[in-house]
């Protein structure tokens, strides 16, 4: 194992996803800044996956063109402007455009992250590297929006909220650190300047509902980090919106040993059954201002989104795929996000229509009917199995 080459490369996975949520403590003062509320926020948010989709759907053989280590230094220098462009321009335009820079650059990371750090493993240590891809950027995801909300508890409920707190410059150090680390990296990687572009997604039968259970769990992803800084502003609390972040985002990884030991099917249904009364707890701490249920009702969603749908509904995309491994991938991440997108931008729109309360209570209601839904397309693909085995 060549674990110095190994570090370098999670610290640049950390370091590129830690900016995607850095500013999430900031969004509600951002959108009282520019004088707009709930839905104007959930739009610029959404912009993160507008940077997402092309490199998704188009550019996902860029790679192979190009190699590895270039498009991970273009992702770090992307997660690097896009802070900064935040930190000269405050406000929700320059967030927006920035999120759009910081979706180009996690895209592109995930298409080649998990293939260099395999090369750095043994053969008989390949899962020990999916381990370290799936723990650096998770806790990156999570990290950036709990340093920047230990900033926000600092200032007082008669100050306004900082729009350039101290940790984007500790992201511009730590990123140009990551940067320089990764510049010494040796890349062994082909290319092959005749290899396609273009690799559309596929959903192979048996495969849709495991999408349809990532988008879900996605979304919920979404609207805690976008929508609850808003919920919480209410009551006082929206310096602790940056560790809510870190609970859903970071928390999962401790649940996916657990994943791992269970069928596909089976780590997916568990993770549907968690999430109607996590988001419960979750909506009911915001409402009411009870900071205990919402972290604990962010640690029990992480455990389904990024612990036991996350692994079990890619393992379950990826066996129905077969020969068609890469076109699923695509087709499970396009539901990942249009999960973390649309649900977001609607909801937004309905609070800003009808209010908080009302505005999460209709995301419940559509959350239950949809895990209803998921659970019993599972329960057929499951069914299928059997009569299979049996027949063998």
């Amino acid at each position: 194992m060549n674990r110095p080459a190994a570090l370098r490369l999670a610290l640049a996975l950390c370091m590129i996803t830690t900016a995607v949520n850095l500013q999430a403590p900031l969004y509600d003062a951002l959108a009282a800044r520019d004088g707009v509320g709930a839905g104007a926020t959930s739009v610029a948010f959404a912009c993160y996956v507008l940077g997402v989709f092309p490199v998704l759907l188009a550019l996902n053989g860029l790679a192979d063109r190009v190699g590895r280590k270039p498009m991970i230094i273009a992702a770090l220098c992307l997660a690097l402007m896009a802070t900064l462009l935040t930190m000269i321009f405050p406000g929700l335009i320059s967030l927006a455009v920035a999120r759009l820079l910081m979706g180009v650059g996690t895209a592109m990371t995930s298409a080649v992250a998990p293939g260099w750090m395999l090369e750095l493993f043994p053969h008989q240590q390949r899962r020990r590297a999916a381990n370290w891809v799936t723990a650096a950027t998770s806790l990156g995801f999570g990290l950036g929006a709990a340093v920047t909300g230990i900033f926000v508890m600092q200032t007082s409920p008669l100050q306004q909220t900082e729009l350039v707190p101290p940790s984007l410059w500790l992201y511009l150090g730590g990123g140009s650190l990551a940067l320089i680390l990764v510049l010494g990296l040796e890349d062994n990687s082909s290319r092959q300047r005749s290899a396609s572009m273009l690799r559309l997604p596929v959903w192979p039968p048996g495969s849709l509902p495991f999408g349809l259970a990532i988008m879900l769990a996605w979304a919920m992803v979404g609207l805690v980090i976008t929508l609850l800084p808003t919920v919480l502003a209410q009551h006082g609390l929206s310096g602790w919106s940056g560790f809510a972040v870190f609970g859903i985002c970071s928390c999962g990884v401790l649940f996916q040993p657990l994943a791992r030991q269970l069928s596909p099917q089976a780590a997916t249904r568990l993770g549907l059954l968690i999430l109607p009364p996590a988001y419960a707890l979750i909506s009911w701490g915001a409402l009411e201002g009870v900071l205990a249920a919402i972290l604990i009702g962010t640690v029990a969603a992480s455990s389904a989104c990024y612990g036991f749908i996350y692994l079990g509904g890619m393992s379950g995309a990826l066996e129905a795929a077969g020969e068609r491994a890469s076109g699923a991938s695509a087709g499970f991440f396009l539901m990942a996000y249009i999960g973390f997108s649309l649900p977001v931008v609607f909801t937004g729109m309905l609070m800003d229509r009808f209010g908080h309360s009302a505005a999460l209570q209709i995301f419940g209601v559509v959350l239950v009917l949809g895990v209803m839904l998921v659970s019993v397309g599972l329960m057929r693909i499951n069914q299928a199995e059997k009569s299979r085995w049996q027949a063998d």
